[in-house]
């Protein structure tokens, strides 16, 4: 009970920021004290960051939202989800996507496994976590309706832009140690879109960062 009371304080917060209800409804949904470890789960509710493991983190509930609205995830949707984390914001692009799928990369095998623990708990049965380098995506399920990566890579890389559908729109926040927040439409060419500073831990793989 006390978990729905925070949740439904949370709904009102990010409300109040002009979050679309479809992205509120599917929030509502999903359980976010199961994608977090037990010694968080207090905080569960809160809107920030919090610690998961492996210096890793999950993003703060008004991001999730933030990037869900901007990619305008429909009904049967095919969504790419690189940094996949504790497997919350995959689970929230899993309800907005509906008989859709998302599949969700992870670099780190303990936090993939820990994802796949708590989809499973939160009965998400649409998001399929996969251990892989989310720098070159994933291109055996291309192409893609959409895709949403939830850590700051060094540029907008070619190789998700690649495996998105023509009209496909891509979210990446670009940036070392401060980053801008990109939403890019493939069109005849990329139609790219500053949508502000965010701070997100960096994409480890090839095309990421190395220090």
């Amino acid at each position: 009970m006390e978990f729905e009371i925070q949740k439904s304080r949370l709904i009102g917060e990010l409300r109040q920021l002009g979050i679309s209800e479809r992205v509120l409804d599917a929030m509502k949904r999903v359980p976010r004290h199961f994608f977090v470890p037990e010694r968080e789960k207090r905080n569960a509710y809160a809107d920030y960051p919090l610690p998961i493991g492996w210096g890793q983190t999950i993003s703060a509930p008004h991001m999730v939202a933030i990037m869900c609205d901007l990619l305008d995830i429909r009904e049967g949707m095919k969504i790419l989800e690189v940094g996949a984390g504790s497997g919350y914001h995959a689970a929230v692009m899993g309800v907005l996507a509906g008989s859709g799928h998302v599949y969700a990369i992870e670099t780190i095998e303990g936090l993939a496994l820990f994802a796949r623990e708590n989809l499973k708990k939160a009965g998400i049965d649409n998001v399929t976590v996969i251990i892989e380098d989310g720098s070159f995506g994933l291109a055996g399920f291309a192409p893609y309706d959409r895709i949403s990566v939830a850590c700051a890579a060094p540029d907008i890389l070619d190789t998700l832009t690649d495996q998105l559908k023509p009209s496909g729109k891509l979210i990446i926040p670009v940036g070392k140690h401060f980053q801008e927040l990109y939403l890019v439409t493939k069109t005849d060419g990329l139609k790219k879109e500053a949508k502000g500073a965010v701070v997100f831990v960096p994409l480890v793989g090839k095309k990421g960062f190395t220090d």
